[in-house]
């Protein structure tokens, strides 16, 4: 079957280059959008006359008959016709006869195919704001039940300090607040109307682009037409924005894999979201963490991929700039599979109690507030670190941890140590004794769930 596009040629593509060239098996997903674009299109070159009304009229009749058989997977693409532009208007065409090919007056694909993937991508951006959210709320959900739940905190994966659960839970909600905000930062960019200019330098045509804007629910209009079709800092910028929230959600995973171990027992997962061992009957694997955390490779892959395929091009479309959809699609179908995992994840998460708690006994997080405590006696604080660290190096020598030294053996180092030690040193008081803003206190923690909630009835 010839080409639309044939006219100049005398010979049939290679069959090597027609799949090369070909981009059906993947841009099939812009369907819906190229069918969106093209009815604001049509009716906007109905009311500019540019074509007869009536034409305008049963080239839409057309194309949303064409929508319907798409609804019902009733098109077969066929990549004699390359792409989902040509596809779409070959099935129009076979619909209402020649008259479908006044449909591309005014228009090329290089400014169509712009114009779907802002369509798809401002869609796309919108759901997964709300699938962030969905997470956020149950990290709040979580936190609330969690407020007086006592764990060892870490630096270098070395017990630190205790804390509270749900203060460590929060971290990963304004984590996600950052990456909401860059998503919603985002749709600025995303919001700018391509379509009308046409390969590369605008149409001869006298079309309406604020009205096609407005058709279509653009809130800005490309004011150069070269950048129009050569510009995809929309989708790096969105790719950007996915790396840096795989890399969030990635972190959180690998805490649920250590928590859930039989070495830290913090957490149990689930068992919709585990599997088992082909051997080994009495393995539960947490596997959805564990691939979540691996998919953050694909997504800084496609990141990267796009960056390479861009960084060289001259103005303005290249055959090159094909290789911009896969990476975007594999992201947008990553992040919404990973946030839809996550949050009932989070919310059927069993947290122990007991076991943090202990922990938090059979350690020594909790010198750093006994160097405090000599502090407030007096003693300068470099001082106090140097005789906190001689009394952590004796338990350790006599497998003793500081809850269960004597008074004696406190002034052994000090007498400026008494009875009221022995307070100081329970996680609860180091827990609530960090009463700064932002700080782990039980106090502090209740006011940071009340800011997260605000947050979310905000958007």
């Amino acid at each position: 079957m010839s080409k639309l596009w044939g006219g100049r040629f005398t010979k049939e593509t290679n069959k090597l280059v027609e799949e090369l060239t070909a981009s059906i098996s993947f841009d099939q997903k812009l369907a819906k959008e190229d069918i969106q674009g093209s009815l604001a299109h049509v009716q906007m070159l109905g009311e500019q006359n540019i074509i007869s009304k009536e034409d305008a009229d049963k080239i839409a009749k057309g194309l949303n008959v064409v929508g319907e058989k798409l609804e019902k997977g009733e098109l077969s693409y066929s990549i004699a016709h390359e792409d989902i532009h040509m596809n779409i208007e070959k099935f129009l065409i076979d619909e209402i006869g020649p008259v479908g090919g006044k449909l591309h007056t005014g228009r090329s694909r290089n400014d169509q195919v712009a114009t779907d993937m802002h369509i798809y991508l401002k869609n796309h951006t919108e759901e997964i704001i709300k699938l962030v959210e969905s997470v956020q709320g149950a990290i709040v959900e979580q936190a609330e039940k969690n407020i007086d739940t006592i764990l060892p905190g870490y630096t270098h994966l070395q017990r630190a300090q205790p804390i509270s659960f749900a203060h460590h839970l929060l971290t990963y909600f304004w984590m996600l607040e950052r990456d909401k905000g860059r998503l919603v930062d985002s749709l600025d960019r995303v919001n700018w109307l391509p379509l009308g200019a046409g390969a590369l330098a605008g149409t001869t045509f006298p079309i309406d682009r604020e009205r096609t804007a407005e058709l279509l629910g653009f809130e800005h209009v490309y004011p150069n037409s070269i950048d129009a079709v050569s510009d995809r800092d929309f989708i790096l910028e969105f790719l950007s924005t996915a790396s840096i929230m795989m890399m969030h959600i990635s972190r959180l995973s690998e805490e649920l894999v250590i928590w859930s171990s039989q070495e830290f027992q913090f957490v149990e997962l689930d068992d919709s979201f585990c599997t088992g061992s082909s051997i080994m009957p009495q393995k539960k694997n947490p596997d959805v963490p564990e691939l979540l955390r691996a998919k953050t490779g694909r997504v800084y892959g496609n990141l990267m991929g796009l960056l390479t395929v861009l960084k060289g091009l001259p103005l303005a479309y290249n055959k090159d700039m094909q290789e911009d959809k896969e990476g975007m699609f594999d992201t947008v179908e990553t992040v919404e599979g990973s946030l839809q995992l996550l949050a009932p994840m989070i919310e059927t998460m069993v947290v122990n109690h007991d076991k943090m708690r202990l922990a938090t006994n059979q350690d020594y997080s909790n010198a750093t507030d006994i160097a405090d405590y000599l502090v407030t006696k007096g003693m300068p604080f470099r001082e106090a670190h140097e005789v906190i660290g001689k009394i952590v190096l004796d338990g350790i020598k006599q497998s003793k941890f500081l809850l269960d030294m004597s008074l004696d053996e406190f002034q052994k180092y000090s007498p400026l140590f008494k009875e009221d030690i022995f307070k100081v040193l329970t996680p609860e008081h180091v827990v609530s004794a960090r009463n700064s803003y932002g700080g782990t206190s039980q106090s502090q923690v209740a006011k940071q769930i009340i800011l997260a909630k605000d947050k979310l009835r905000k958007l």
